[in-house]
Formats: C-alpha cells, structure tokens, sequence
C-alpha cells in the first residue's frame, strides 16, 4: 500500500474548513468535469444514502476513462464532525490505477485559522496493463486530487467568507 497526502492552511475555523471538504459538492467537482487529467472523461456521483456525510454515508462513482468502465462505491468509516473523515472503497471496484484507495483527513486550530492534511492510501490494481497504469499515473494523479480538492475548498471558503462568517 503506497500514501501520499497534502497540507492546506485555511483563513477560518477548523469547523467550517471540515464542512467544505466534507461536501462533494465542493471536493468532488474535480471528478465530474471533463479534464485533461480525467482524459476528457467525467464520473457521475450518485448518493446512496439519504445521509450525504457522516459515518456510514455511501456513494458510487461511475463511468468511462479513456474507455474503460469505471464503477466504486465509496463508504465513510470514521467522521468526527469537525475534525476527523476516513472514506475507501468497499466491495467489488472497476478502477484503472487502484484497486482500492482510502482517503484520511485530518483539520486541527492553528493560530488565525486551520490546517487541512489529507491522504490517499491505495493498492495497486491487478491485471499487467493497470499495473502499468498505476506505475506510470497514480501518484501523479493522487497528488492532483489532493491538490484540487484542498484548493477547490479554499477557493469556494474565500468566495463564501462573508455568507459563512455571518452563520
């Protein structure tokens, strides 16, 4: 199993740093849209609990890249609202880097606002052509997630400060 993980600072409150990222709507987008990372190609989401976040919160990921099936379900199996989040793939997963992947963060007070860490973990895929794949993309792409999802949540925290301040 390999990690790779990516610090991010915040101007606002650890509370309000962990609802961004904990929000797909804001920390997913990256995998919806068309880009050149995703090789023009974009996953749908689909909730598959009524609860969005929170412990035992459950989605799926499906689509193509690059023309192969991608299908996962991903489950969250730690949430310390505020604080703590642990998600990861469960059950069977069409995937073309991985064959499984967790993803960890941590938001800790630091002096005038907080600090996101977040991590993948993942496992190489089976299967000589992903396991090319994986060689040649998957740390590349994981440090391209972490950024985004880190940077998409500063950017939507900065646009919203005034809305978020008076909650």
């Amino acid at each position: 199993m390999k990690s790779i993980s990516r610090t991010e600072t915040y101007n606002t409150t650890p509370g309000q740093v962990f609802k961004c990222i904990d929000d797909l709507g804001v920390t997913g987008m990256h995998m919806t849209q068309s880009s050149m990372m995703m090789m023009g190609s974009k996953l749908n989401l689909e909730f598959l609990t009524e609860n969005h976040t929170g412990l035992g919160s459950k989605y799926r990921w499906a689509g193509k890249m690059i023309g192969m099936p991608m299908d996962f379900t991903v489950e969250v199996t730690k949430w310390i609202s505020g604080q703590e989040k642990i998600w990861e793939t469960i059950g069977d997963t069409k995937l073309i880097i991985y064959s499984w992947y967790r993803m960890h963060l941590i938001v800790t007070p630091m002096l005038n606002g907080s600090k996101a860490e977040l991590s993948i973990s993942y496992e190489k895929p089976k299967g000589f052509f992903n396991k090319i794949l994986s060689f040649l993309f998957a740390d590349w792409y994981c440090k391209w997630c972490l950024k985004h999802m880190l940077g998409d949540a500063k950017i939507f925290l900065q646009a919203n400060r005034k809305v978020l301040n008076e909650s």
